[in-house]
Formats: C-alpha cells, structure tokens, sequence
C-alpha cells in the first residue's frame, strides 16, 4: 500500500547513512545486559559449554530476526518499522495495538528502568547527593531535548555513545585475556552436561535462553526510523545483518573472557561480573572504569530509544490513529518534536513512579508477541508478491522464520506459566487498546 508524498514540510527528512543505521542496530541491543546478565544464565546451566552452547544460540536466532526484518524492510522501507509491516500485513488495530504497549510500557517502562540504573550507578561514581529519579529525569530531558535538535543531532550523539560501548566491551575482553589470571575449571563445569540428559536439563536450558533473549532484543527498533534512512532497502537491510554479527561477536567473546576468568561457579555467583572481571584484572580502579562504560552503555541505551520510538507515535498519528498533534514536525529541524516529547515525558513520569520493575514484567509477553507476529510478515508479503525478487531474502525460509516464531512464543509460554499476574496486566493494558483504536478510527471516519 503506497502512500502519496504530500507536502515535503510535513516529511522526516532522509539524513543517516550506512554507519548511522549499524550503529542504531547495536546501539537498541546492546545496554547493561551483557555487563550483568550473563550470571543470570551461569546460575541455570552450569557448564561452559551450555553457557556458550546458549548465548551461541541466542546470537544465532538474533541473526535470523536481522534477516527477517532486513528482508521486511525491503518490502516496506516505511516510517515506523514494525509499526508499518504489521498494518500492511494484516490490518491497522494490529498496528495500533502494538503501537499502544509500546508507548504505554515496553519502550517507555524500558528506558525508565535503564534510567533510574544510569543514575544508581553515576551517583556512586561521582558521590553525588541526587535521587535517583531526579538523576533519571535530568538525563531523559536532555536527550529529549537533543533529540528535538533533529535526527542528524540524535543520531550523532547515539553513534558517539555506540562507539563507546564498543570500546567498553572491547576493554573488558582485553584486560580479562591479558592481565587476568585464568580461573581454574572446576571438573563439573568441565563437561558437555553436569547432569544426566533429561527433561529437567531442558527445561534449564529454556530458563537460561530467557535472558539471553532479551538480552539480544532491540534490533527491531532501528526498523521505526526507515524513513530517515537514505536508501533504506540497501542500509536499513545491511545496518540490521552488520548490527546484529558485530553484537553477537562482543557477547561470545565477553562470555569467554567471564568463564576464563571467573569460572562457571565464579560467574553464577557474581552478580555484576564485568565488575569483577576488571576488579581482578586492575584492581578497583578497574571496577571504576567498567562502572563508567556501563553507565555509558545504559546512557547510549536511552539515546536509541529516544531517537527510534517516537517514530511509531508518528506514523500512527500520520495514519489518523492518534493526536493529531503527534504527527507535527518542526520545520526547522525536520524532526517529530512531539512525539519525541511525549515519549521523553511519560518516561520521566514513570521513572518518578518508581514502579518500572513490576511495568516491564507486565509486557515481556506482549513484546514476543509481536515479535512473533512481525516475523509471519514475511509469508504474507511473499504470498502477494511472490514474483517480485527482493535483494534480501530470509536465509532458510519457511524453516528459519518458522524457529524465530517458535523461539518467541515459547518465551510467551514461559512468562505466561512463570508470571500469569503479570501476564494478565499485560493482556489489560493491551485489550484497552481495543477501544482506544475504535475511538480514533471513527474519528478519522468521520
């Protein structure tokens, strides 16, 4: 479904390259997660291999997601990414609902959490006297308001961050390789299995998968900013392939240097082990370096959501299925001002709320959801379109799409059967949605 070009005053302008969509990508995956989460996956499987084993996995269905949607770019290099392939595929309250727990939860709860984790971590840096909250609502303001500038300005100061990221990662392997001494590998973390083969070997293996899932999550929302992107069915398609293999490099080679350094009982008991790999490596100098790249890294987080989510909002008030106002751009600086502002202030809100641990458990459900619904895109655009040959195409297609979907449903399952309360908040905040799409969409109507 085209649609017409209007007036070019009321168009986001095309500014970001090849380098600026790669470093979206990466920048939308990578944030505290690999600095901490890691010990999460050590605790449920207890060898190196199915530690390994998990995180190679995760990388590899990350790989198949980059495909998928590089492959739906092409068909629908459209503002609004995810947004747009679910209104084209199947129908506009699909698009909207998704839109809708973006806006109220996922994206804005995330970058409130990761706001309020910056501040945690910069006061005990500086030993500053701040709340948290009042730390996290002075950061999110002023990427707001940089944001605001126009995405040439969001963009840059996301690159910056991104490159920064990599050099804290890239130290950390570094210094674990070479000026850390090598822990002694435990004989049971020795093997392939520390167990028997068996259903509860499984069902480990399913819990471990679950953070590394979302650790690996976010390459999807380089997608919302497709018509910013020069050409985006050639950089949009190749920044997800490049964003996701370099992400994918920096986790093994980060989870090889834990379990070089840190040992599989050593990992599963260190909560924040990027801390005490450097810590053993440069003493507590080096616990206050890597507590400076993951303040960067959360920091480089909140910059991509800034830059990337208001998009969505936009492109549903472009569709008529939101404030009007929504769809405003500055003339100046070609950017969704108020969408921008909008997503900057209920962050802040929710970060003042103090409750954004308990919001993000609501919508892990809601977000593979969608996840799993994005990926049946490609079977539709295919189906109506199969003569067209597109210059990406989905590696292993129907199979591998098939194994993206599966994986994201039974994370759904999982949360379902681990969290049903949560689940269930969940599920409201995305049935009110119903009402409010009816009550726009008569508007646009009438």
């Amino acid at each position: 479904m085209s649609r017409p070009p209007g007036d070019q005053t009321n168009q986001l302008a095309r500014r970001l390259g090849l380098f600026d969509a790669t470093m979206i990508v990466m920048g939308g995956i990578i944030g505290s997660g690999i600095f901490i989460n890691p010990y999460v996956v050590a605790q449920r499987v207890h060898t190196q291999f199915l530690i390994l084993g998990a995180w190679a996995f995760g990388g590899f269905l990350a790989l198949i997601a980059a495909f998928v949607w590089a492959e739906l770019a092409a068909w629908r290099p459209d503002v609004g990414g995810q947004y747009a392939y679910l209104r084209e595929a199947f129908h506009p309250g699909v698009a909207f609902l998704y839109g809708w727990v973006l806006l109220l939860v996922i994206q804005t709860g995330g970058m409130a959490a990761v706001a309020v984790t910056f501040a945690r971590y910069f006061a005990e840096m500086v030993n500053l006297p701040v709340r948290d909250s009042v730390l996290a609502a002075i950061v999110l303001a002023i990427l707001t308001i940089i944001n605001c500038l126009g995405v040439r300005a969001g963009s840059t100061v996301q690159s910056i961050l991104m490159v920064l990221k990599i050099v804290a990662i890239t130290g950390l392997v570094v210094c674990g390789l070479l000026l850390a001494a090598p822990n002694a590998i435990a004989p049971s973390s020795a093997g392939l299995l520390d167990r028997p083969f068996s259903f509860d070997v499984i069902t480990a293996i399913g819990a471990a998968m679950v953070p590394v899932l979302f650790a690996y999550g976010g390459w999807q929302t380089a997608t919302f900013v497709a018509g910013e992107i020069k050409e985006p069915e050639k950089n949009l398609t190749r920044g997800l392939i490049y964003g996701v293999i370099g992400v994918v490099v920096l986790y093994l080679t980060a989870n090889v240097v834990y379990l070089r350094v840190l040992g599989t009982d050593g990992l599963a008991a260190a909560t924040a082990p990027a801390s005490e790999v450097m810590r053993r490596a440069l003493g507590e100098a080096g616990a206050r370096i890597i507590a400076t790249g993951i303040a960067i890294s959360t920091v480089g987080f909140l910059s991509q959501s800034m830059l990337t989510a208001p998009r969505v909002y936009f492109a549903m008030a472009q569709d008529g299925l939101f404030f009007k106002q929504v769809a405003m751009i500055h003339p100046r600086t070609r950017a969704p001002i108020v969408a921008i502002a909008l997503q900057g202030a209920l962050a802040i809100v929710i970060a003042f709320w103090g409750r954004y641990e308990q919001i993000l458990n609501y919508v892990v459900s809601m977000d593979f959801i969608f996840f799993g619904l994005t990926a049946c895109c490609v079977f539709v655009f295919r189906k109506r379109a199969s003569q067209t040959v597109q210059s990406i195409r989905t590696p292993g297609h129907p199979f591998t799409t098939l194994l993206f979907v599966a994986a994201c449903w039974l994370v759904v399952i999982n949360t379902v059967i681990h969290y049903p309360g949560n689940t269930l908040i969940g599920l409201a905040i995305l049935v009110a949605g119903v009402p409010a799409y009816l009550f726009w969409r008569r508007g646009k109507e009438a």
